[in-house]
Order: C-alpha cells, then structure tokens, then sequence
C-alpha cells in the first residue's frame, strides 16, 4: 500500500546538474527527478502537482533516473548514484526491490528499455556498458569503445540495440546479442554528446531539402540519402552547438540543426566561442517529425523537421515574457494525456517546468532548493508571504496563500554572493526584508522592485546568525534620528558583536551596543560573546542569548540590564518571545530558548519586567523545563492563534510542538530526512508549521496530522552523527606555520552557531581526501609511492601498521609463503635504514674540496700546454706593446683569466663575467664577496635585498655603509625571514632597530603568543596596554581551542577577572564550576562567585549531596539563606523517608536524626545548632525574609521532576519558618497555602497531604492557632486561611472516604512501588454516568476498589466527623471555578470552530466534499470536544456572546477569592454524594441538600455533566 506522505507541500532540492537523464515522467503522470541523494516523485497533471514521494537510500548523488515504460509496469524505475549502484524501485509503495554494484567507476548514464520490462542498462566514464535483467537478477558487462560515457539510449525498435554516446562526440550503435558488436560508428559531433533521443515510430519517409542532404553528406562523408522504406532515426545533441539526426538503419547522418542566437542574448555574442551548454533533445512520443532541445541560455525550442528554410525551430514561450528558463537545461521528458502532450523540463535555475506542447506555453513552474535552508520568516503584513533563506546564494518569497500557482515564488540573488543565513521582515514596511550572509555581509532588498538590495557598510567578520528590528538605541535614539525612524536594524553575527543599522541610512557605519550596555550599566569588564538577540513584540525589552550560555534581559531605550539567566551552560541558539495578544497574562511574558544542551527553557519574565530591580538580579529557576530532544536546538517559534504553543527544531532531525502551560509534548514531526535548521509557525492556519533543513528542502506540515508524540530516544540523532562521521573527511596534515593570509582566511571561514558541531551544518560538499592520503604516504615514505605498486592492489585496514591507507601488491603475498605482516615490514625497513645511516657516520669523510670563487678563471688553467703559452705570449704583448686588438680583451671573453694578471680594470672586468656567472648558477654568497672586494657593498646589499639572499654576514658589515643603509638592510631582511617563516629570529632583528611593537606585532601575528608575550614583559612597562592586549589575544584562541584553564590565566595576568572566571566555568564539571566559584570570590566578584555556587550546589543537591552542597554554600559569607534551604531539604527528605515516598541512595549526608518533636520545631534547632540563626536577631531575620523572597521558583506542573518539586516545597517550607520566627502571622498563612497549592498543582496528592500534616500536624486547629495570633486579619489574610482550611478539609474527606477499606493502605503501596504516580488520582465515571470510581490502578492494572473490598463507612462517627466538610462548599468558589472552565470551553470551541472552517475551505478549493459525514453543518464542527451544555445551535456570534457574558461574571468576583487557590467544589460535592449513597445516612442532610444544590447549579460543564445525571435521575 502506497505510504501516507507526512507534510501537505515541500520544495524539493534542486534536480542534479550536467546529467544526460536524470528526470523521467511514466504514463500516470509521476514525475521523477534526482535530487542530492535521493529521488523525489511529483504527481503532475496539465494544472497542478503534488509532492508525492522520496525515494531513500543512495549515499551519494544521483546521477541517473528512468521509469519503466514497458506496458504495465509504470510504477517500477530505476536509478544511479556516484556511490556505484543502480536501484529498481517500486515507486508506488516506495521501496527498493533490487540493486547491483557492478560498475567499478562512476555510472554516467542510465535507460531503461522501452521494449524489455526488466532490462536496465547503465554506462561509467570508463566506457562500461552493464545489462542488468533485474528479473533473473542477471548482469552481462560490454566494453564497446575505451571512452568517457555521457549518455546512452536503448532502441524503441530492436531490443538488442543500444546507443552510446562519448565525450569526445562519438556515438556508437551496439547489439548486446552480438557480445558487444559495434553496428555503427556515427562521427560528425566534436565535442561531448550531452543527450541521444530515439523516433518512437520508424519512418517511412523524411522529407529534407537537397541543401541539407549536401550538409549533411559532408558531414557524414556519405555519397547520397536514400530515403525509399522505413528508417530508424536518433537524434543527439552535442556542446558543439549542434543537433544531428541520424538515420540508424544505414548508419548516416541525414541532418544538422544549428542553434540560432536568439536576440534575448544579444549580439555580443561571438557564434565561435564555444561557451557554457548543456544540449539535451527530446523526441516526443506524438510528434515524430518534431524535436525538443533546449539552447543557450535556458530556452527550449521546437523543431520541425519537414519544415524548409532556414528557420525550422519555434521558441518555446514566445506569448508571454519570463516563461522560458534563465539558465542552461538539463532533462526533458514528456507525457501523452487524452487531451495534449506535456513536456518537463530542469534548468540551472533550479525550476521544474511543466509545459504545453500544442501552446507551447508553460503550464506551471515549481521552484527548487540547491543548498541547506537557513531561516525562514513570515511577513507579518503581507499575509503568507514566506522568505526562505537557502544556501545557493538565493532568497525566495513564497507567497503560500495563492490558489491557483500553490508554489508561487520569486527569486532575489543580486548582490548577496553568499549563503543567506537570517531573514527579516520590516514589521511597518511591507516590502522591506533584510538579510544576512555567511560572509558578514547585511542589506535590505525592496521586494516590490528588481532593484539590487542596499547593502550595510558595515560587514561582520563572521557569519551573521540573526536579524531583528526593533526601537532605536542610542545614538540613533537622539535628536532627530529617532523622529525620523522607530525601528532600526539588529544584527548579531558569529564573532560576538550586534550592530545596529540606520535602515535609512546603510552607507553610514552600524554601531556597536555593547558601548551602550558598558556606559549604561557601568561595566568594565570584557562583555561576553553573543550568539542571539530576540526582542519583546512590544519593543520595550531585549534579550540577548551568549555563547556561555548565559541570556541577558535588557529594557529600552537605553539598554539597562535588568536581570541575567544562568540556566543554559552552552551557546544559546534560539531565543523567541511569546506574542502579546495572549488571553493569559502570564503568557505574554514568557521568553523560550534552546542551546547545544538539547533542553529547552521557559522564563516567566512578568514580575522582572513589571517591577524593574534597581539592581541586576540572576534568574536560576525556568517556568518550563521542555526535555525531549537529543541534539542541539536550533530554532523555535510560538503559536500566534495559542496560548502558550511552542515548536521546536533540532538537530536530530525533528520538529516538536509543545503546550508550555500544560508542561506537556503535543507531536513529534519526522518528515525530513536531514537536521532541521529553522521553523515558523503559520500566521494563517493554526494547524500549520513550516520547517527547514540541511536535506535541502522547505515542509508544510500539520500538527493534527502526526502520529508521533515525542522525539526519537537518540536513536535518530545517533543515526545522523554516525552518517555525518562516516563522510570521507581530508586527511589532516602536520601544521605548519601559517603566514598572516592564511590566518585572516583562516578566521574568515566561520561556521553558524559557533561551534565545531555546527561547521557540519554549513559545510554543504565534503571532499574525499583520497588525494592527499596518496600523498601523506608518500611524504612518510618516498619509497612506498602509489606508482611504484602494480595495478592489482589490496588495501589494508586503517589500524595496520603507521600508513592510513598502504597499498601492496596482492600478487607478492601469494609468491611468498612465509610473508610478514605489512607492519613488521616497515619495522625492518626502518632498522635497515638505521643501521646504513650508522655505518655512513663510522666511515672516515673525505675532506670536501672548497667551490673556487672564480671559476670561469680557474677553469682556464686547465688549457693545453700550447694554449698557455699562448696566453703568456698574449700578456707579454699588451703589457709592453700597450696595444689592445678587439679579439683580446684581458678580463673579457676567452682571456677572462688574464684579468687576474694585468691593471684593475682588466681585473673589474674578470669580476663582472665571474658575477653573472654566479647569478646564473645562483652562487650568490661568491657574487657577494666579488662585489665587497670591489668595495661595491651598496650593489651588494641591493642585488641581496632583490634576490631575496640577505645573510646574517651582509647586515652585520651593512653598517659600513652608514645607519640609514644598516636599517634599511635589516628591514629588508626581517621581511626576507617571514617570508622564510623565521618569525622569531625576524623579530629579534627588528629590536636591533629598536622597533619593539612591531616585532611584538609580527609574532602575535603568527599566533606565537608565548614569545610575544615573553618580549613585550621583558621590554616593555607592565603597564602597557599592548601586553593586555597579548594576553586576550592568547586568552580567545585559547578557548576556542578548548584551553580553558591556560585562557583563564592569560585573562588573570590581564586583569580581566571575570572573563578568567567565566571560562573556567565553561568546562561545567564540578572541579571546574567550583575552582571558578572561589576565584570569583578571592577577585571580589561576589555576585558572580555565589551564582556558581548555587549552581555547583543545586547539581550535588540533585544528586543528594548534602555534604558537599553546604560545603560549597559555607565558603560563601552571604548565602546563609540556601544553606537553610539546603538543610531544610535534607530534613525534608528525611521526614518522607518515614512515610515510604522517598528513599535517599546517597551516604553523603548529615548524621541529622528525626525525633518526636514537631517538622518546624525539629527544623528550628538544627538552624540554631548549625547555623547560629535565631527568632532573637531581628535585623538578621529580616534580611533572611528578603533574601529568600528573591529567590523565585516556577509553577509546578504534572511534569516537574520530583526532585526539583522538593527543592522547591524546601525553599517555600524555610520561608514558612523564618515567617514563623519573625511572628509574621499573614506572610505564614499564604506561605503555606501556597506551598499546599504547589503540591496539588504538581497533582501529587500524598505528597500535599503529607506536607500538611508536617506544617499544619493539628489539621484546622494549626491554622486557628495562627489565626488567633492575627491582630487584625485583611481580607487576603482571611481569604487564603479559608483557602487553606479548606485543602486541610479535602485531604480529610478523601481520608475518611478510603478509611476502613484497606484502599488508602494499598495505594501508599502502590505509590511506593512506584506503580503509580501520585498525581493520578482523579474522578473518573462509567459508560452510563451511574458510578464513580478511583483512577488509580496497582501494579497488576486493576483498579484500587477491584484489589479491597467495598467500601464501608463508620456510621457511629461520620456525622459529626463530616462537619468540616461545609469548608469545602463554597458557593463563590464554585461559581469561580465552574465560570473559569466555561471559558475554557468555549475558547477550545471557537479554535475547533476556525480549524473546522479552514479545512472545509480548503476541501472547496481543491474541489473535495466531505464524505464522511455529508449532514455536517458549517457552522462548526461536530467533533470537537467542548461543553455540551452551551445550547445548540452554536454559532460564532453566540459563543462570543457567552464568552462575553462568562467573562463579565468574573470580573464580579472578588479579587482575594481569585487570588487564592481552592480546592475543586463540584468534586467534594460528588464525593459526598458518593459517600452518602454507598452508605446510607452516613452523610448529615443538610449537608448532602447543599451538595446536590451546587451542582444543580454549576455542574453544567463537560467535566461534571455525565456524573451528575446518576444523582438526579
């Protein structure tokens, strides 16, 4: 059965390049086309498509594709890759039927035979030609011609024929019944064959003119065309610009079609340069005189070949402008419908096109992706329109609403030249987006125009991660540029830096605002790198993401910093705030974010931003723990039609939605095949979210739709990082000394996200390597070089001896029987060599003869004995003669030697022939003493300094010749050592020319920090600012290369405590985080010091480390407040270790007993004893109170781990008791309420009740007690005691309901079996509404009332033991409470009411009823789980009536009735109901009326409803 596709609609990756076939369309028109490595199946029709289908499983790309046309089978295809396998599919299930791997080089080309169903036929670059009959499994290897294989095409006539074509422009007929045999050999092209094409149908008559006939005679070299009978007729076409038709049957040529110049190309271009073509032809199966083959530049053409004249072609897409492609095609192939023919067609544009063959007009275009997708961003004026950021240097605007063109794009690329990777639209220009490249680059385009974009001054020195508009800061803030602007343009790019750029302005330099947070907030110390920004919709609050992890939370206009969160402890990759119009207060104030750590944090920001700290405050507690993925988060994005909805993306491949209100996961998306990089959520359909990844394509996809709930347990995430390491990678090659080009492109090629992990992501080819392997083998060991070896080679395993990749010879193990392995052969070559080095060095040396510094003189003295005299005869002469002839000339020529015997200038002339006889044989030191002994030191030094030759000897005697000459000499020869890459000795001859900073420069340029850092201490003042800057310099390489603790000095020996500090703490280890914590203390940075000691201390405390936690916390002075948390844990943890909740593992604990006294009391003293803290110190309590009052914990929810729930039940319970010591009576009644409310909100009802009975151990008569010390009560005083007595009530009434049935005792067991959670419990009805029962199972999944017998209830006591039960029968609670689930209802009812109407809209426009329930009104739908109780019928207008209504009613409750949480009435109610029914008279009258008055009155809600209708039948 043919899968479910997972996503609605998909861009494709772009259909591969410079294949011969590699698109193929089968009769019910499926289009095929491969895209990277896979292949990817649209269904077509003459109006529309449809992604349909991937085909998965080739490793690398294809490189061929073919459907098979033999009637019947038009689902099975098949396809090639440059991994060296063909693959048949099924293309309807999806599956890979069969494959073989016989081709040993690349596969080229690829067909599938028109007349034999399983008869595939493949050719490689080596000229192998492979049969493959997938039926029988069977493959039959031919080798027809020693040549490159560009294409081949199997006969539509003869089965046994195959047509190849080469790159070198032959093309050959073979019969591979004949083994092989060549029929034709068809020679006329000159250049690469690109496409064969066959006549479907053979001919009977080929009308062309006597002209052509000529033409083509020539270029066939035949004597005449005989066109009597039928022919069999193909067609190529060639990069020699031309398009041949060629008569098979007599093995000729019968014409040449030439490729006009279109005027749209213009008349520059030269007809004899063969440029840049791809030719490719396409025989059309219903017009067999007719053929389509594209040109130049992107355009198709028809030809018609009975037409005469010159002009035979017609161009495609004449009608209308911009039809045609703008760059070279690739493929075509067409389909034969009822009605016309169609054509498809892949271009360099990376378009798909779909044209009309009877118009000649294009049907529709779908566009494709070449690289990895970035970013994407919705417009939030023009509805729909999407931006998609993809790594071809492009940006495309989908505008994804349009009906009739469902992928209507277009395309930006000028002026961008690199990777886009951030997106922004103007929130207030509509046709305003910015964008941002891997290269630093940022600038706007003006999408309503063609206009190249305007690009900012200033660029980034690294990849630019994201964009944001938001309100000015200064100085754009002043004078009259902020009434000219409200927004301005953030970026944030990959070396720690947001500028902010005057959009109106982007020729003027962005500014830097970290200058405004130094001067803002008083700062000196070196800001942390950031890695995000996101601002508030509103625009008065920025958050800034660091790559430490840390987020810091900024308010407008003038940057101060109000808080910072320490939550995260790797680089923060997404930051997204929630949007404004919320219907929940709370909910506009969240701020999501995801780091490498593969968690997802939300931050309840609403009490920072209402009430600003004077002071900076750090947040170390999340709203929302989201646990699920298992790889780095890199992107996310709130629901705009939700409160609280949140999408995810990540690196191990999938997309997930959460309900951050709820602490729950909603669905897990699984549709790519790659790691996803960016999502949006759709601002049109709240069902709809778009995703993007590094597998080259943009989804659609819905979340009702998905069939998974969460994230893949690492298994995917594992599959990808094993796929990711098992690319071939280049070798690495010992380092050298990199020059100051290669360390500025060094620093220059940035990744995205700044770490290692993400340079994958950017990284879109990766090389083999082979090369360089071949290479470093032969570096090793000039003896073992890859030619040296025979041709039949056996590699062995990379962990064999020292090569990674060592070829021998498979032939010499077999002749050698006693042969050793590869290792120990290399072993002995190496003790071989030893051992003749050794034997060199003990033979005696012979004393080298010294090179003559004259040698052209010297060698004259070896003349003949007649030849000598001769020369004497001849110095004799002119010495007394004083005559000179031209043929003697002493110094000169033949008597060069002379020169030594006669005056100075005969001697000069000698050294001038002796010094270009040494500049020619580039004997330089010999020419340099020549010229010193002529006293020339000048030409010395000049020839020395051009030729690159200074020595140590020639700057040291340069000072004859004066300082000046001296200096400039030695500036000539530093620049000689760099480029020798003698830094070092460079840089000390700079000091003798007393340049200090420059060579201090020179070394710090080559990133020899330690030697810089050595000459600039020994040179310099301490107080230098070049030696701090040495030591940061030294301190960033350091950690970037993971050096944390040698960066950390460095930062120390600058006096930049805090960043030593911070990059200790990187490492997140306990060692580390504590080292960091006591460095920041003995610096004096005490707010940084004790967040890494509460962090460090929170971690021990999760593993139940109670020693070494207060061991931590104690060497701080100013966090008594946590060591009270911490021990009052630990006592806490000891108390529900008595009660079966809890069992502590750990050994590292107090020796701290529980007794008989009361939880408050026994926790009084331990404080005393250990603490020194008593309720006598006044002044110390009050600031106890403060600094546990700051400290702010989340809302629980169902989620929240139980470790994390009990820290927070301990830092709420030593609340209570400093309250308790400070006789602060009121604080002490909401302290407890809340902390009773936390547990139930957690639903953990055996943990509430066990928390009561330690804080309130006389039930009501505690909370009287300290009521009575109340002088005079408020309102919210009285409010939540009656909040609070009234959950003391509900854990007695379920008491008494389980008392005497053993159930209470069974579900402890079960609890502590850990067989079910304690917040299971709830209400739960039968199928007729009759009964109600416990939702609580055992171990065995039975329920509790099926493990004890029924439930009967003491009659002697139950009436006077049931009267704090009419606590819990609060009439204004209950209408409270019932109101607030009504509006709940009604909300869930007008989203399932839009969602039904966009899915009935949308099945109008696709021409669709709904089947499966015709009788449905329109009005809403009819499934949606909402209140029953809301009167029918339901429309809009009404429901927004009554939510109206509802919420009029709530603002008439009192505020400290709804401030207050309280239990839930209604199921008291019921359970009292329950009770009295069980057991008659068990429950007193008047309080069983009251019951069934209120839920009368208020059990109207879906929840209650079904229930109710059993007590008033």
């Amino acid at each position: 059965m043919k899968l479910t596709k997972m996503h609605e609609r998909l861009l494709p990756p772009s259909p591969n390049w410079y294949c011969s076939r590699c698109c193929d369309v089968n009769p019910k028109g499926l289009l095929g086309f491969g895209g990277k490595n896979s292949v990817y199946l649209l269904s077509v029709t003459a109006t529309s498509l449809v992604v349909s289908g991937e085909l998965k499983g080739h490793t690398e790309r294809v490189s061929g594709f073919a459907f098979c046309h033999y009637p019947g089978q038009d689902d099975i295809c098949a396809s090639c890759s440059d991994d060296g396998t063909v693959k048949i599919w099924d293309s309807y299930k999806q599956i890979k039927l069969k494959e073989h791997k016989n081709h040993q080089s690349t596969i080229t080309a690829l067909h599938w035979s028109p007349l034999v169903k399983d008869l595939v036929v493949s050719g490689d670059e080596k000229g192998i030609v492979i049969c493959y009959w997938y039926n029988r499994n069977d493959t039959q290897c031919f080798f027809p011609e020693p040549r490159n294989i560009f294409c081949l095409s199997c006969s539509p006539h003869n089965e046994n024929h195959i047509a190849v074509g080469y790159k070198d422009g032959m093309i050959v007929i073979i019969d591979i019944s004949k083994k092989s045999e060549v029929i034709h050999r068809l020679r006329g092209h000159d250049d690469e064959i690109h496409s064969l094409a066959w006549c479907h149908q053979p001919l009977e008559e080929f009308y062309v003119r006597h002209d052509e006939v000529l033409e083509s005679e020539v270029a066939s070299g035949g004597n005449g065309v005989d066109l009597a009978g039928k022919e069999c007729y193909l067609a190529s076409g060639s990069k020699d610009q031309t398009v041949r038709v060629w008569s098979t049957t007599r093995g000729k040529g019968v014409m040449t079609l030439k490729l006009p110049f279109l005027k749209r190309r213009g008349a520059s271009v030269d007809p004899s340069v063969k440029e840049r073509l791809w030719l490719t032809v396409h025989w059309c199966k219903g017009r067999s005189t007719q053929i389509v083959s594209s040109c130049f530049g992107g355009e198709l053409i028809l030809w018609d070949l009975t037409k005469s004249g010159k002009q035979k072609w017609t161009l495609f897409g004449s009608s209308v402008d911009g039809q045609n492609h703008t760059r070279i095609a690739f493929n075509l192939c067409s389909i034969l419908t009822e009605d016309r023919e169609l054509i498809f067609s892949t271009s360099m544009d990376r378009d798909v096109k779909c044209w009309d063959l009877s118009t000649l007009d294009c049907c529709w275009t779908v566009p494709s992706l070449g690289g990895f997708v970035y970013c994407l961003n919705f417009s939030p004026l023009d509805t729909g329109s999407l931006a998609v950021g993809v790594g071809d240097n492009m940006i495309r605007t989908w505008n994804t609403l349009t009906i009739q063109n469902r992928y209507d794009t277009k395309i930006f690329w000028q002026g961008i030249k690199s990777k886009v990777t951030a997106l922004a639209w103007h929130p207030l220009k509509e046709n305003w987006l910015a964008f941002g490249t891997d290269d630093g680059k940022v600038g706007i385009f003006d999408t309503y125009s063609n206009r190249p974009p305007q690009i900012s001054a200033s660029y980034h020195r690294k990849t630019v991660y994201t964009l944001a508009w938001g309100p000015p800061v200064p100085p754009l803030s002043f004078g009259g540029e902020r009434e000219k602007q409200s927004l301005t343009l953030y970026s944030c790019a990959g070396e720690g830096t947001i500028f902010q750029h005057n959009a109106w302005k982007l020729t003027e330099e962005a500014t830097d605002i970290d200058k405004v947070i130094r001067e803002t907030n008083g700062i000196k110390h070196k800001l942390q790198a950031h890695s995000d920004l996101n601002w508030k919709p509103d625009g008065k609050i920025l958050a800034v993401g660091n790559e430490d992890g840390s987020i810091e939370i900024f308010q407008a206009l003038d940057l101060k910093l109000l808080c910072s969160i320490q939550q995260h402890h790797k680089i923060i990759n997404a930051l997204c705030w929630h949007h404004d119009h919320a219907s929940q207060e709370d909910a506009s104030y969240l701020l999501a974010s995801g780091s490498n750590n593969a968690i997802i944090y939300v931050h309840n920001l609403k009490n920072l931003i209402v009430t600003p700290p004077d002071t900076p405050i750090t947040m170390m507690e999340p709203y929302r723990t989201l646990i699920g993925h298992t790889a780095k988060i890199t992107g996310l994005s709130w629901s705009p039609h939700h409160d609280g909805r949140l999408v995810s993306v990540c690196y191990d491949g999938t997309a997930q939605v959460w309900d951050v209100m709820k602490d729950e996961p909603l669905c897990n998306y699984r549709g790519h095949k790659g790691r996803l990089l960016c999502v949006q959520w759709s601002p049109v359909d709240p069902d709809v979210i778009w995703t993007g990844g590094d597998d080259f394509t943009v989804q659609e996809w819905r979340v009702s739709k998905q069939e998974h709930l969460k994230p893949p347990k690492g298994k995917k995430g594992i599959e990808l990082e094993k796929k990711r390491t098992s690319q071939a990678k280049p070798k690495a090659r010992k380092k050298k000394k990199t020059s100051v080009k290669e360390c500025d492109k060094q620093e220059g090629s940035d990744v995205v996200n700044g770490d290692v992990e993400s340079c994958s992501t950017r990284t879109e080819d990766i090389a083999s390597g082979a090369d360089e392997d071949e290479e470093e083998a032969e570096k090793k060991d000039p003896h073992l070089t890859v030619d040296s070896f025979p041709t039949q080679t056996k590699v062995l395993p990379k962990d064999i001896g020292y090569h990674r990749d060592v070829q021998v010879t498979a032939a010499s193990e077999k002749n050698k029987p006693g042969v050793k392995s590869w290792s120990a052969k290399c072993d002995s070559v190496k003790e071989e060599k030893k051992r003749e080095k050794q034997a060199e060095m003990q033979m005696p040396v012979k004393k080298k003869k010294a090179r003559s510094i004259l040698p052209l003189s010297t060698c004259m003295d070896h003349k003949s004995k007649e030849e000598q005299l001769q020369d004497c005869l001849t110095l004799a002469t002119v010495q007394h003669s004083g005559e000179l002839s031209s043929q003697c000339i002493p110094g000169s020529g033949a008597h060069i030697h002379l020169g030594l015997f006669e005056k100075r200038d005969a001697l000069y002339k000698m050294f001038d022939e002796e010094g270009r006889s040494h500049i020619e044989g580039g004997h330089f030191d010999s020419l340099f003493y020549l010229l010193l002994w002529k006293g020339d030191l000048a030409g010395a030094l000049q020839i020395a300094t051009e030729k690159g030759e200074l020595t140590d000897h020639l700057v040291a005697i340069s000072s004859m010749a004066g300082y000046q000459v001296w200096a400039r000499t030695v500036e000539a020869f530093v620049k000689q050592l760099c480029f020798q890459e003698q830094f070092v000795k460079a840089a000390s001859y700079l000091l003798s020319v007393h340049k200090v900073y420059e060579a201090i420069d020179l070394l710090k340029s080559q990133q020899l920090y330690r030697e810089a850092i050595a000459l600039a201490k020994s040179r310099l003042p301490s107080e230098d600012p070049a030696l701090k800057d040495l030591y940061i310099s030294w301190a960033l390489v350091l950690e970037r290369d993971g050096h944390y603790a040698a960066a950390a000095k460095c930062y120390l020996a600058s006096d930049s405590t805090y960043e030593a500090v911070k990059v200790i703490a990187k490492k997140s280890d306990a060692m580390s985080l504590r080292t960091a914590a006591e460095i920041a203390r003995v610096v004096g940075e005490s707010d940084l010091s004790h967040t890494l000691s509460l962090r460090i201390a929170k971690e021990m405390l999760l593993d139940e480390d109670w020693l070494g936690a207060q061991d931590v916390l104690r060497a701080q002075g100013n966090l008594l407040g946590h060591q009270l948390i911490f021990a009052t844990n630990e006592l806490f943890y000891i108390f529900l270790e008595t009660t079966k909740l809890v069992k502590r593992s750990s050994t590292s604990a107090y020796s701290w007993t529980v007794g008989h006294d009361p939880f408050i009391e026994t926790v009084i003293k331990l404080w005393e004893t250990e603490f020194n803290v008593s309720s006598k110190d006044c002044d110390k309590m009050h600031l106890l109170y403060q600094q546990l009052k700051s400290v702010e914990n989340p809302p629980a929810s169902v989620n929240v781990p139980f470790k994390q729930l009990l820290f927070h039940l301990s830092h709420d319970i030593t609340v209570i008791i400093v309250s308790f010591l400070r006789s602060s009576w009121s604080e002490m009644i909401s302290d407890i309420l809340g902390v009773v409310n936390r547990c139930s909100e957690a639903g953990n009802y055996c943990l509430m009740r066990e928390v009561c009975k330690l804080l309130l151990p006389k039930g009501i008569d505690s909370i009287l007690s300290i009521k009575d010390m109340l002088d005079s009560p408020d309102v919210d005083t009285l409010a939540a005691s009656h909040s609070l007595e009234a959950f003391v009530a509900y854990i007695q009434l379920y008491e008494m309901w389980w008392k005497g049935s053993g159930t209470e005792l069974q579900f402890e067991m079960d609890v502590q079996r850990g067989s079910i959670d304690a917040g299971e419990i709830e209400l739960v009805y039968d199928e007729s509404g009759d009964h109600i029962i416990e939702n609580s199972t055992n171990g065995n999944g039975t329920t509790s009332d099926e493990c004890s017998p029924k439930k009967e209830l003491c009659h002697s006591k139950q009436e006077s033991s049931l009267s704090f039960c009419r606590n819990l029968l609060s009439e204004t609670h209950a209408a409270l409470q019932t109101t607030q689930h009504l509006i709940k209802e009604i909300q869930e009812k007008l989203s399932s009411m839009v969602h039904f109407h966009m899915r009935a809209a949308e099945s109008k426009k696709n021409g669709e009823l709904c089947r499966e329930n015709p009788e449905t009104d329109l009005t809403g739908p009819t499934e949606a789980p909402v209140a029953q109780s809301i009167e029918e019928p339901e429309s809009l207008p009404s429901l927004i009536a009554l939510l109206s209504e509802y919420n009029k009613t709530l603002t008439h409750i009192p505020d400290h009735i709804k401030r207050n949480s309280f239990p839930d009435v209604l199921e008291c109610c019921l359970i009292l109901l329950y009770m009295e029914r069980s057991v008659p008279s068990s429950v007193p009258e008047d309080l069983a009326e009251q019951a069934r008055s209120l839920i009368r009155k208020y059990g109207t809600t879906v929840t209650y409803k079904k229930a109710c209708r059993s007590f008033f039948n």
